[in-house]
């Protein structure tokens, strides 16, 4: 009985122990709690944003880069509302005539500048420039969807079709081979300030430019799809690109350049053994645009680092891991 009150004092001291311990406890997480959200709110302070942008960014030049430049600008936009991003078709040999003459900041291109012709002019007007190889091409032999004759042409047969002098002589499908039918042959392709006739005519005809002239021509290759798309024997060729987005209107010539017909496609164009007709596309930017002009060096930037995604979201062939690491060290440079 003497005992119990001292019992009970120990238990009550026990208690109150225990409770203050707890809210010490407490006390300690809620400090942590507000030193981690004063942590994360100095984080969140710290965290910058990137830079935004204004301005134009203009671009010109081959038809067939030109849906991936496209691709690029709207995608772009998404990041930087402020930057307009302004893309020409007028052609590879168009688009460096007005590069080197200080109109433009990118020129798009499916061949590289003329050592002999066009980089004279930008070097006179001191221009100065690089090159980033941007996709790969699989340069397309197109035929109508009607046409079930024809699944495969030699280099040969092209040569005979679009060589010069073949003008009022090869004008029906059974002059190219004895077994097609009797069927007229209506040419289509791109003009003459196109990259991707040059690319034709020096591969197909053993001349750059060496091509008969009584064919329905246009830089638009839109205006091509549409030629051969209305005409059941028509015949045309143009970028990978605009038959991947025509295939129900359009059907792909296999090619025989010694070794076997072989269907233009992303990994025969990779591997090389789609030949002659597969060939790498370009950008071409001006030195001074990237190191005075904000916007031209960041939309640049964001188009070399996205181009895998860039291309296959617009139906290109991507370029190898190789390409964009040697890409991005070249604008590492150019960028200083």
């Amino acid at each position: 009985m003497g005992n119990r009150p001292f019992s009970r004092l120990v238990l009550l001291l026990l208690a109150l122990a225990i409770l203050a311990l707890g809210a010490a406890g407490c006390g300690r997480g809620d400090d942590e709690g507000d030193a981690g959200s004063d942590t994360n709110t100095a984080a969140s302070e710290d965290t910058t944003t990137a830079e935004e942008l204004s301005g134009d960014v203009i671009a010109d030049g081959s038809s067939t880069v030109g849906p991936l430049t496209t691709a690029a600008a709207e995608a772009y936009r998404e990041e930087q509302p402020g930057v307009n991003v302004e893309v020409g078709i007028s052609g590879t040999g168009g688009g460096f005539e007005r590069f080197c003459a200080g109109e433009t900041d990118i020129s798009d291109a499916s061949r590289p500048i003329k050592d002999d012709e066009e980089a004279p002019i930008c070097a006179d007007a001191g221009i100065t420039y690089v090159d980033y190889t941007v996709a790969i091409d699989a340069l397309t032999v197109i035929v109508n969807t009607e046409n079930d004759w024809v699944t495969c042409l030699t280099v040969e047969q092209l040569k005979k079709i679009w060589e010069p002098g073949a003008e009022g002589k090869i004008d029906n499908w059974n002059q190219v081979d004895p077994s097609f039918p009797d069927e007229p042959l209506t040419l289509s392709g791109p003009g003459t300030d196109s990259g991707t006739f040059d690319y034709f005519t020096d591969v197909i005809n053993g001349e750059e430019g060496a091509s008969r002239a009584d064919y329905n021509a246009s830089e638009d290759d839109n205006v091509i799809v549409q030629a051969v798309s209305g005409e059941k024997g028509g015949l045309g060729y143009l970028g990978y690109t605009y038959y991947e987005e025509n295939t129900d209107t359009l059907k792909a010539v296999e090619i025989d350049a010694g070794d076997g017909c072989v269907a233009p496609s992303a990994e025969t164009a990779q591997d090389g053994t789609y030949a002659p007709l597969s060939r790498p596309l370009f950008i071409y930017v001006k030195d001074e645009s990237i190191t005075g002009q904000p916007q031209v060096k960041g939309f640049v930037d964001y188009y070399l680092n996205n181009l895998e995604s860039l291309a296959e979201g617009a139906q290109f062939i991507p370029v190898t891991q190789d390409v964009i690491d040697e890409n991005l060290s070249k604008l590492a440079t150019q960028e200083g």
